[in-house]
């Protein structure tokens, strides 16, 4: 089961920057003109857990393996994407794709690298892309409609289910606003179906300079109040100091991020913030050979989150060994654990949690 999330914006706010420190390389290239970033670049990253190393410690575990996420940096999009401008029709057509936006907004000033619209304004920016979104969205349902009503007008069910979604979205975006605030509760399968852009759930991440990475600035604060009127996520990075930081040897980073007054690289930061995003967690499996993380969906059942493994897991499941983390770490591992009653056998309708540690057991 493969999560990600786009990487968006405008040209020359440092998405590709950012892309290149999450993935620690220079496969997107990072450069001072619009476009340079024509294909879709795509790196999966570790999620950070410290719990992973902690189980592993008790465990004995010969091999750590964290879950992972899967960021795409997408072209630089402009003004008139929606009908063709720049790059348009191949950004369009790759944010589609993906399960969440994390939208990069530049809050620096800096007279060495240009903007598209000659001045610096994230909030500006914010609603450049998302209308181009909206108008995108609002196009493909328009298109869409007219047919579905056909189908309805049959009684045909799904389109019955289909256009009362889509009738009170379309006006909506006519309206100005994203589609996601017309779906009803009870919708949401529906209109996650409909693969619209601006249905997905939003990270914008703050791009300041290196002085303001720790406490952002007023930029940075203006979309931290953007973010929360629109119900979105926000982070502050610096893009520049995260690209250094992705340079260093692993015994290095602590040092230098303390030197900067940061506790953890905004990079830990964005990806933690795009897992939440999904509305993932992780549960563990722990042994001799490996430690491992598992990413699911918050309220996956026992069998499902089994299937993730393998299918064989799901299709002869039979229980689910679970030990809570706490009782996991607390109690010493997984011998004591159960010899003090806190290993749990649950059945198919167990909804894991976040931090279980569980061991499946199946018959194919």
């Amino acid at each position: 089961m493969g999560f990600n999330c786009g990487i968006v914006g405008l040209p020359n706010v440092g998405k590709s920057t950012l892309f290149n420190a999450l993935t620690a390389t220079v496969a997107a290239q990072a450069a001072n003109y619009p476009f340079c970033t024509i294909e879709p670049n795509v790196g999966r990253v570790a999620v950070p857990d410290p719990r992973l190393e902690t189980l592993a410690k008790i465990g004995k575990s010969a091999k750590v393996v964290p879950t992972s996420l899967e960021f795409v940096d997408i072209a630089g999009l402009v003004r008139g994407a929606s009908k063709g401008e720049g790059l348009g029709n191949q950004f369009l057509a790759n944010i589609r794709e993906v399960d969440a936006i994390v939208h990069v907004l530049r809050c620096f000033e800096d007279s060495d690298v240009t903007h598209v619209d000659g001045s610096i304004d994230p909030i500006r920016d914010a609603d450049t892309v998302e209308t181009e979104l909206m108008l995108a969205d609002l196009e493909s349902l328009e298109k869409r409609l007219p047919q579905l009503q056909k189908k309805a007008r049959g009684a045909d069910k799904e389109s019955v289910a289909q256009v009362a979604v889509i009738e009170p979205m379309i006006a909506t975006l006519a309206a100005g606003r994203p589609a996601r605030t017309a779906v009803a509760p009870g919708q949401e399968a529906t209109a996650r179906a409909l693969g619209l852009m601006t249905t997905k759930p939003v990270l914008y991440v703050c791009n300041v300079e290196e002085a303001s990475a720790a406490s952002g600035n007023a930029l940075s604060e203006r979309v931290a109040a953007m973010a929360k009127e629109k119900g979105a996520a926000h982070v502050v990075v610096s893009a520049a100091i995260e690209a250094e930081i992705s340079q260093l040897a692993e015994a290095d980073k602590a040092e230098f991020l303390a030197g900067l007054g940061l506790s953890d690289s905004g990079l830990d930061r964005v990806i933690r913030a795009g897992y939440g995003l999904l509305g993932l967690i992780t549960y563990f499996t722990v042994g001799p050979k490996e430690a491992r993380a598992w990413t699911i969906v918050k309220g996956t059942k026992a069998p499902q989150a089994a299937g993730v493994i393998h299918g064989d897991f799901e299709r002869g499941f039979i229980a689910a060994e679970t030990i809570a983390y706490d009782d996991y770490v607390s109690l010493g591992g997984e011998v004591p654990a159960k010899e003090a009653g806190k290993m749990r056998v649950e059945g198919k309708e167990y909804v894991v949690r976040d931090g279980d540690v569980m061991l499946f057991r199946f018959n194919v």
